[in-house]
């Protein structure tokens, strides 16, 4: 079990991706946890057999306990990390065998010869290493994937919406893959099923957050056709220069630091009977899971630029999908946004993230008509793009005529969006 940071002492096996007999690459996926922090996909130490797991699905151990042995397909030891590796500070997970073991047949998906094939395929299909890998674990062709990108190339979401559009995802997939990326079965009316880890972790900090601040709540309706219409216009030539899809969360997150620069109160915590006023905003950004909900925290938001907001927010949500996320990357957060109307809601009223003093939620961005005043006071009704912004914020430090001024800034800013966005 690795030190996956300094106050993680102990981690739950929630998966194994391989089994014993199973052939695996140094730096391959091997098993996953779950800690207090995180969830996170463990890699091999090192190439070979997994010959025996030691610890099974669902025991907690503490960190550093060896649970699963690798060696070499004939029983000698696999090959020894290089000592650089060793010093990064997150000891092997899996130790390496010193006598032979007996391990099971090993799993095999398609012979040698048809795996180099398809390979030198993929290669053929204008790619990168990151696309090839994440289409073999999908089990997706390339030859079949219509690439966005410049110059016809493939890109991690064309592989993304691929596979989403996909009628059967799991038709073809490897066991491996199947176990990684498929959620549990849904369970049958009268079952009585134990909470995962992540959930019971969730369930404790939502009660006590609302043990703990005084929550209230305000909505903002924001009419967002100004940036609708720009992002429609720049998005394609946006992800060829930056390589990145232009969304609609750096413009909120954007326009919340501007808020927050003019009411810092909105950035504070609670500390006993103090306030503390942080230095920067560091924004978490909630990302709804298969398995739960994690807020991985963009450090600094305060100080990057719209490209910067735009990357930063794609690669922690990438990695909290993928469950590359460290300890550190949920650690920190000053203040948060969540996005639940992704799935069409018009707004939500979400539990503050302690210890953040307020939570922005994101409602859906739909068209409705509007009454339109101009600069000689005359109305007329026009189609318009709107969305509902809400405000969780604690009243303890936080008065309702801050918590309105603050939202105001953020409508205000999105409303009259003038910045370059790169």
């Amino acid at each position: 079990m690795p030190q996956m940071g300094e106050s993680i002492f102990e981690g739950t096996i929630t998966k194994w991706l391989k089994k014993p007999g199973d052939k695996v690459q140094r730096d391959e996926p091997l098993f996953e946890i779950s800690t207090d922090k995180v969830d996170a996909e463990i890699p091999a130490p090192a190439s070979g057999v997994l010959q025996e797991i030691k610890v099974s699905e669902g025991n907690t151990v503490q960190v550093n306990t060896v649970v699963g042995i690798i060696g070499e397909a004939n029983g000698a030891s696999a090959p020894a990390p290089a000592a650089q590796d060793r010093s990064a500070g997150v000891p092997p997970a899996v130790t390496r065998a010193s006598s032979p073991a007996a391990p099971s047949a090993p799993a095999q998906t398609r012979p040698p010869a048809t795996a180099a094939r398809k390979q030198e395929e993929d290669d053929d299909v204008r790619s990168s290493p990151l696309v090839r890998k994440l289409a073999r674990e999908h089990n997706v062709d390339l030859a079949q994937v219509q690439g966005t990108g410049q110059a016809g190339r493939v890109t991690k979401q064309d592989i993304l919406d691929f596979v989403g559009h996909r009628p059967d995802r799991s038709a073809g997939v490897s066991p491996a893959v199947t176990r990684a990326s498929s959620p549990a079965p849904a369970p049958i009316p009268g079952d009585l099923v134990p909470m995962s880890q992540m959930r019971k972790i969730i369930a404790q900090r939502m009660v006590e957050s609302r043990r703990t601040s005084a929550h209230v709540h305000c909505m903002f309706e924001v009419d967002l056709t100004r940036i609708v219409n720009l992002r429609n216009k720049l998005k394609s030539g946006f992800e060829q220069r930056n390589g990145a899809r232009l969304t609609f969360m750096p413009f909120f997150t954007r326009a919340a630091i501007i808020a927050i620069q003019q009411f810092p109160i909105v950035n504070a915590s609670v500390e006993a009977e103090s306030i503390r006023y942080h230095k920067h905003v560091n924004v978490g950004i909630a990302v709804a899971l298969d398995w739960g909900l994690i807020v991985p925290v963009l450090k600094s938001a305060d100080e990057l630029n719209f490209l910067g907001l735009q990357r930063g927010i794609t690669d922690l949500g990438e990695r909290a999908r993928t469950k590359k996320l460290m300890p550190a990357d949920v650690e920190g957060a000053t203040f948060t946004i969540t996005n639940p109307g992704q799935f069409g809601a018009v707004f939500g009223l979400p539990i503050i993230n302690q210890p953040n003093a307020a939570i922005m939620g994101v409602g859906g961005i739909t068209k409705q008509p509007m009454v339109i005043t101009d600069k000689d006071g005359n109305d007329s009704i026009a189609i318009r793009s709107v969305v509902h912004l809400t405000l969780g914020y604690d009243h303890r430090i936080i008065d309702g005529a801050v918590a309105d001024q603050f939202m105001a800034v953020v409508k205000k800013t999105l409303e009259t969006w003038s910045e370059d966005v790169g």
